[in-house]
């Protein structure tokens, strides 16, 4: 796992998040699958660096797809 993405129980319930954030990879994610740029995920979450956006997409390309 990207060390900018953590998974902790304490935190999120152990959900993905953004290392030293409660914002949830799953968050961003829905963010831009809803189009919002990068760009704009920044501007929603300051705190966030563009390195850690991209790492949440790195982190979904991980996931094992479903069976179909």
């Amino acid at each position: 796992m990207d060390e900018r993405i953590v998974s902790d129980p304490a935190i999120c319930s152990g959900k993905p998040c953004i290392r030293g954030t409660r914002i949830m990879v799953r968050n961003i994610l829905g963010m831009l699958a809803g189009g919002y740029t990068i760009e704009r995920v920044l501007e929603a979450y300051p705190e966030l660096e563009r390195e850690d956006v991209v790492a949440a997409l790195t982190y979904a390309s991980t996931i094992p797809q479903p069976a179909q």
